[in-house]
């Protein structure tokens, strides 16, 4: 089970608060919903009673199947990110119906990491050791199966494997840690490199992919491409993408998650619909996952070690260029690369740049870019 502080109610109501520019009276206490007053002139609140005290154990299944000890409730410390059971079913169906329809060759296998079950998706030539493999690690409520167009044009030229991340709506485990996910995620992706690729490899991060990217300090790693990176700064939320959030949170269709969608592009224009069928579902099926906040000063400092090349659309409405620019000089020491034609969803709206920008990184990291 999730904190209140992450639960879709306060989110919801945090962008209320935005828009409204006033602050909600939130768990506020109604006297009349209290019992009597007391002797000492108190009231208390009228208790429920249970005759079974067991309610507040859960009984864990392991991945056997085999019933696990008898846990306090509030022990467990990694909140799925489904509603529910029924959810995790309908995403994971949609996911793998979407790359049953794929035209471009691939293979799909999973690996086992301190994180729960990792999906690997090999698009294209199969990776050896003695040259490098581009890894696509998505960003926020995004996975492989939604990075068709992207990954086909990498495989074109390199081989390409993309790590659907834990604790984002997908193939991947769906449990993620309420403290720590930083750290959290860099130790996941650490281990999972070793068991998905068998050399050197380009990670190539989009908004949360781009700070996991930067959390991990696996020796694989000979360069790193950033696109709108979360970890550098605070994302920028403005009015006009806050209030087609609340609505598409509060009741998601196709219409609405359009017109989010559209709020994250360059030039306001239609997306794919895969791309709007896909947030109706994971409106509808997954809690919350917010960006994650900038990482410490000291580890970026570490991350100047390897080549790092970062981008970001010049119509970026979370990491416009003027706000990521400074902040991937100052930690990384990195020039911005700004793509004219693109907002934050630069995977769709530019591939062809994206892959010319692996090209560039690929050849400062190895000088095999080409």
């Amino acid at each position: 089970m999730g904190t209140r502080d992450d639960s879709d109610e306060a989110y919801v109501v945090g962008l209320c608060e935005r828009i409204l520019g006033e602050s909600a009276l939130a768990q506020h206490r109604f006297d009349w919903l209290l019992g009597d007053p007391g002797a000492n002139g108190r009231r208390a609140r009228p208790r429920r009673r249970h005759p079974d005290r067991r309610h507040r154990a859960l009984k864990i299944a392991g991945s056997s199947g085999v019933p696990g000890p008898l846990l306090r409730s509030t022990l467990p410390t990694v909140p799925s990110i489904y509603r529910g059971p029924a959810d995790r079913r309908r995403v994971r169906d949609w996911c793998l119906q979407r790359l049953g329809s794929w035209d471009v060759p691939h293979r799909r296998s999973e690996i086992r990491t301190e994180a729960g079950v990792t999906s690997v998706l090999l698009v294209g030539a199969e990776p050896v050791a003695s040259s490098s493999t581009v890894v696509l690690v998505p960003g926020t409520n995004t996975n492989g199966a939604v990075c068709r167009h992207l990954t086909g044009a990498l495989a074109a030229r390199w081989p390409t494997v993309v790590l659907d991340v834990p604790g984002q709506p997908g193939l991947s485990a769906d449990v993620r840690p309420r403290r720590g996910r930083s750290a959290w995620y860099g130790r996941w992706l650490t281990e999972a490199l070793e068991q998905a690729v068998p050399g050197p490899a380009l990670l190539v991060g989009h908004s949360l992919g781009g700070a996991v990217v930067l959390a991990s300090d696996s020796p694989r790693i000979a360069g790193r491409l950033l696109l709108s990176s979360a970890g550098l700064v605070r994302l920028r939320v403005p009015m006009g993408v806050v209030a087609a959030t609340v609505p598409w949170l509060a009741r998601p269709t196709l219409p609405r998650s359009a017109r989010l969608l559209r709020r994250m592009t360059a030039f306001d224009e239609r997306v794919p619909d895969e791309l709007t069928e896909w947030m109706t579902l994971v409106a509808r099926s997954c809690r919350s996952s917010l960006a994650p906040p900038p990482l410490p000063p000291e580890l970026l400092a570490r991350r100047r070690s390897v080549p790092c090349v970062v981008a970001t659309g010049r119509h970026d409405v979370f990491l416009p260029p003027q706000r990521l620019g400074s902040a991937a000089q100052r930690h990384l020491g990195a020039r911005l690369h700004v793509l004219d034609d693109s907002g934050h969803l630069l995977l769709d709206e530019s591939p062809d740049e994206v892959v010319a920008l692996v090209a560039r990184a690929l050849a400062s990291a190895y000088g095999d870019g080409a």
